[in-house]
């Protein structure tokens, strides 16, 4: 690809091209470009991240190195959240300095623990570990006492292990499901489901219980008790979402509020599937705001984890780790927001 150059009435236009893009002007594209000093951390990367959407080669600069390594451990990347998650994680990494190993995980590849121990052999300065099975209440803790006592500074992300000697961040998954379940009873819903996940996962359980508190709330059911049998558990997949939500509407549901983005898609595909529409028979709710979901049809209502404010939380305490500062061990919860759009509508009349 080429690379912008400033001797030629071409190379000019690029570094007009580039500049507008990154919202700077020539001159400091320039600097960027000869490895000026002068130039911060953050509008370097700024400079970069247009010249590689622009499709342009980014100089190689002497004498510019690596201030490290940080290991990223993502799980599969068939749920677009968790791409985002990496592809945010990575750009606030590279603005410090460091270089960081995406490590993702699927079904039958490299485990959790073999990622793990093949950063600590390649001496890394951090971990930082999203949705891994920190978040599983079934799994142990033991992978993450060894990292601590061999000194190797680590953030978990997504799921709580409060047991755990590492800063934790996750999104307010119980206020995410209660902001969900009150924008459904303002539209007259009144027989309302949650598509859920497999209970062992601390998101599961959150979301769980934010949301049988917003039917108590709500007046729509007796108790927490009465509020569980509205809740249907499946898999974080499209599947999975359209199996829970056809029990959920063969119970008489005419909102389902969904653990995930896919699994919001599932229900859709059930809706559809038994000649019925969105929303004018069934609204339905996700929860992530992957991207492209405001583009279904009809877009989707969902809960938005805010991606950048929750990675750069990690990230700064990641780093202040690796400074050998101590970062809080009280969870950081970083607050949700719901966007509604058309997959959810007024009550149908009875």
């Amino acid at each position: 690809m080429p690379t912008p150059d400033t001797s030629s009435t071409t190379g000019r236009t690029r570094l007009a091209d580039v500049a507008a893009h990154a919202g700077v002007s020539t001159a400091t594209v320039s600097r960027v470009l000869n490895g000026k000093s002068t130039v911060s951390a953050e509008t370097r990367q700024s400079v970069l991240a247009a010249l590689d959407v622009l499709g342009y080669e980014r100089p190689r600069t002497p004498g510019v190195r690596s201030a490290g390594l940080v290991g990223l451990v993502v799980p599969e990347l068939t749920n677009p959240v968790f791409p985002a998650m990496a592809q945010a994680t990575e750009s606030l990494l590279a603005q410090a300095g460091y270089t960081p190993l995406l490590c993702t995980q699927s079904p039958g590849g490299t485990t959790e623990d073999e990622y793990i121990e093949i950063l600590g052999e390649h001496g890394v300065d951090g971990i930082l570990v999203v949705s891994g099975l920190h978040a599983d209440t079934t799994a142990g803790r033991e992978r993450y006492q060894r990292l601590r006592e061999r000194g190797i500074p680590l953030v978990l992300v997504g799921g709580h292990a409060p047991e755990v000697d590492a800063p934790q961040a996750s999104t307010d998954e119980v206020t995410a499901i209660r902001l969900a379940v009150r924008h459904l009873v303002s539209q007259g819903h009144r027989r309302i489901g949650l598509a859920l996940g497999p209970e062992r996962f601390v998101p599961s359980q959150r979301k769980k219980t934010g949301f049988t508190s917003a039917l108590v709330e709500a007046g729509l059911a007796a108790d927490t008790d009465d509020a569980a049998t509205h809740v249907v558990t499946s898999l974080y997949t499209v599947e999975g979402g359209q199996a829970a939500a056809a029990e959920l509407l063969d119970a008489g549901h005419t909102a389902v509020v969904c653990a995930s983005d896919p699994m919001a898609l599932g229900a859709m595909r059930a809706v559809r599937g038994r000649g019925l529409r969105v929303p004018d028979d069934v609204s339905i709710v996700g929860y992530d705001d992957s991207p492209l979901m405001a583009f279904t049809d009809p877009p989707l209502t969902t809960v938005r984890q805010p991606v950048l404010s929750l990675c750069r939380a990690a990230v700064s305490m990641l780093l202040a780790e690796i400074r050998g500062e101590r970062a809080p061990r009280s969870e950081l919860l970083v607050e949700p927001e719901l966007v509604v759009r058309g997959s959810t509508g007024a009550a149908p009349a009875p």
